[in-house]
């Protein structure tokens, strides 16, 4: 299996980026208010972190189960919905967004022996159906459709392994965006279920041994199995033989170690070797070597260095992508049998592009990079030589690959700002690709748009690329309505994708732009560091600098801005309103971070900590305080109309950070009772932080945030 290196990083924060947070609205009160929003109380409490005194007055807020909490945001979200319901115009936003959403999905096949296993999803469906294929040119048959668990939707397929013969697919699911999955086995052949059933296997990483008796997984602890609030870490990785009681499965790796450590197991195809990956936070992975034949303890092969490594297992040897040394990533190969860092041949060096993954697909490599915030793909023979690139249809990005070190069959899903994904075959003879599936598009006329790659520079002078797009002939008349986006964090790209709900905007005359702001991964390691820890103001300020440079080319004016993004891009939008509250007319937060002196507290966020720092370190304090939004919102500040998201059961990031911050600015704010340029607060119930989000709860959403953009804006 083909699989990028930091794809499992990038699972534990990165949904939000794309996916954004609904409300079902039958679920609270709706009676319009007349005057402001409801007042909270303040209740403060005093802390003294590092020598200084922080009064927090909405401390109270942070008790989701508390009575004043519930009332207090079920007449916040009653307030709402009495700004956002009578704005015009909604009924046909729904309903152009309606239609936009049927656009569908398609990912790369995974094979399995003689079957290959995709997602799709089609028109109104909820989810994505796991769909098998028998052959080639076989017929295409639903093998695990999720849509059927639940009415509206909400459950969710998190997670799916084929075995090495394709006989079983393990799966998860799980209901109201939790993320915690329940992992189940079907028979691909019968599509009968196995009795076996394993709760707490989020993200899970299975590892089939090639007989199918059973595999390696990762799993949470119960609660009560653990101190309380750890039941959300120590991960570790377990057996289950098929059949097996799963409660008596043994534990194989992960007892004793730092309970934030992520695992994950990889199998070779021999089945002789267990390679695991142990992350600490987004700049550190440790690699460990299992010799299963012998029966000996896992053995560290990295040199618990501060870099990021990745491998598979073909043929006894291990191929490791690493950026040790290397900020952009090369690749070494290894003998599994004798493994020590010495031994270590480079064999892919650095080059100018990011090498994101390498992987053995019929006795060759397929290498995937990036460069300039768009992919490329080469083929490479055994020894790293080049043999010549991939091409691909347009500027954009590969989300997915799918093939095997003992197959002549290779995947790509592409898909870009204009291109709604599609999947390719590659021909490894000659380097060409074939069309095996695509999503259609009615209605969108791509060949209307356009999409420019523009530079800018940062305040500290680095030059920062962002994409805009928009119909072609725009007059830059420096007030076309325009949102920008960014996330610059967790060394995540925002790199082109096919988003249907953009259309809506550009449609009426929009602007979209993305940011690729440092702290992601657009250009190596390097260029995520300077977006980290005490960096992180380098993220705020090539935010500004991009809000900047749009107003400077005619794009737009402060009148016509508008910001979005959410969970650490909600961060960013706390960061950027808070510090140039002058620059935007309208915000949309969701899912975000905005206290930053407790985040760690709340759910998975002690994860985090490498990526920001924490409070309870006197240095780190100094730089979170420093920016934290909640911190720096000043009373009788004309702040822009802001629209908070957030969701009660976001297992990642606390909706606290959203009440929190919705309460201070509507009592601090000059405009926090505006009802004409409003601070509102919208919290979703049987939602989390955008994984498995059903389309009909995305409609609901997206009307939201559109009326809200379309109004403050002034588009037509």
């Amino acid at each position: 299996m083909l699989g990028g290196l930091r794809l499992f990083l990038a699972l534990l924060f990165s949904v939000a980026v794309v996916v954004t947070v609904l409300a079902d609205d039958a679920a609270v009160s709706t009676q319009p208010s007349s005057s402001g929003p409801p007042v909270a109380a303040q209740k403060p409490v005093e802390d003294e972190i590092q020598g200084h005194k922080i009064t927090d007055p909405y401390r109270w807020l942070e008790d989701a189960g508390g009575a004043d909490t519930q009332k207090w945001v079920h007449d916040e979200v009653a307030y709402t919905r009495s700004i956002l319901d009578p704005l015009p115009g909604r009924d046909q936003l729904h309903k152009r967004l309606s239609e936009l959403l049927t656009i569908g999905t398609v990912s790369a096949p995974q094979l399995g022996g003689e079957y290959y296993f995709y997602t799709k999803r089609e028109g109104s469906q909820n989810q994505p159906v796991l769909f098998v294929r028998k052959g080639l040119n076989g017929k295409d048959r639903a093998l695990v459709d999720v849509n059927a668990l639940a009415a509206d939707g909400t459950v969710a397929l998190d997670w799916w392994t084929p075995s090495e013969d394709g006989k079983y697919v393990a799966y998860g699911t799980s209901p109201s965006g939790s993320e915690m999955s329940t992992l189940h086995i079907i028979d691909t052949a019968s599509g009968k279920m196995l009795p076996d059933e394993i709760e707490r296997t989020r993200a899970a990483s299975i590892a089939w041994k090639l007989d199918n008796s059973g595999f390696y997984y990762t799993r949470y602890p119960k609660k009560g199995a653990v101190a309380e609030g750890q039941e959300v870490y120590n991960r570790h990785i377990f057996y289950h033989a098929l059949g097996a009681n799963s409660a008596k499965d043994p534990l194989i790796f992960g007892e004793g170690r730092d309970p934030q450590d992520w695992l994950d197991a990889t199998l070779s195809n021999d089945d002789r070797w267990l390679l695991i990956a142990v992350s600490q936070g987004w700049t550190k992975t440790e690699l460990y070597l299992q010799d299963l034949k012998a029966g000996s303890a896992p053995l560290r092969i990295t040199e618990g260095k501060n870099f990021l490594y990745g491998g598979e297992i073909d043929n006894g040897k291990i191929f490791i992508t690493t950026n040790e040394d290397a900020p952009r990533y090369r690749a070494f190969v290894v003998n599994a049998s004798s493994p020590e860092r010495a031994n270590w041949k480079e064999i892919v060096p650095q080059s100018d592009a990011v090498l994101q993954n390498v992987g053995m697909v019929n006795g060759l490599l397929l290498a995937s990079y990036e460069k300039n915030a768009s992919s490329q793909l080469r083929l490479l023979d055994i020894d790293g030589k080049l043999l010549g690139d991939i091409r691909l249809p347009a500027i954009g990005t590969i989300f997915g690959l799918g093939g095997k070190w003992n197959r002549k069959e290779a995947f790509l899903a592409f898909h870009s700002f204009t291109i709604p994904d599609s999947v390719f075959q590659i021909n490894l003879a000659d380097r060409s690709t074939s069309l095996w599936a695509k999503v259609d598009a009615p209605g969108i006329d791509s060949e209307k748009y356009e999409v420019k790659q523009v530079w800018f520079n940062s305040k500290d002078g680095t030059r920062v690329p962002m994409f805009v797009f928009h119909k072609k002939g725009l007059d830059l008349n420096g007030k076309n309505p325009t949102m920008l986006t960014g996330y610059g964090g967790f060394n995540t790209s925002m790199t082109p994708a096919f988003v249907p709900a953009r259309y809506l905007w550009l449609e009426h005359g929009g602007v979209y732009a993305v940011a690729n702001l440092r702290g992601g991964a657009e250009f190596g390691e390097d260029w995520h560091r300077a977006g980290m820890l005490d960096k992180k103001q380098n993220v705020f300020d090539d935010f500004i600098a991009a809000a900047e440079f749009l107003i400077s080319q005619k794009y737009t004016d402060k009148d016509h801005l508008g910001i979005i993004g959410g969970s650490n891009g909600g961060l960013l939008m706390g960061a950027a309103l808070t510090q140039r509250p002058d620059l935007y007319r309208a915000v949309v937060c969701q899912v975000p971070l905005l206290d930053m002196l407790r985040y760690q507290n709340f759910q998975i966020a002690k994860l985090w900590v490498p990526e920001y720092g924490s409070s309870e370190d006197p240095k780190q304090f100094e730089w979170l305080y420093a920016y934290s939004p909640y911190h720096h919102v000043k009373q009788g500040t004309e702040y822009p109309a802001i629209l908070f998201m957030s969701a009660d059961t976001d297992t990642r990031v606390d909706p606290m950070h959203a009440k929190k911050m919705s309460a201070l600015m509507q009592a601090e704010a000059a405009n926090g009772r505006s009802r004409e340029h409003p601070i509102l607060l919208r919290i979703d119930t049987k939602a989390g932080h955008g994984a498995g989000k059903p389309i009909a709860k995305q409609v609901e959403d997206l009307t939201d945030i559109y009326s809200f953009l379309f109004w403050q804006l002034g588009a037509r």
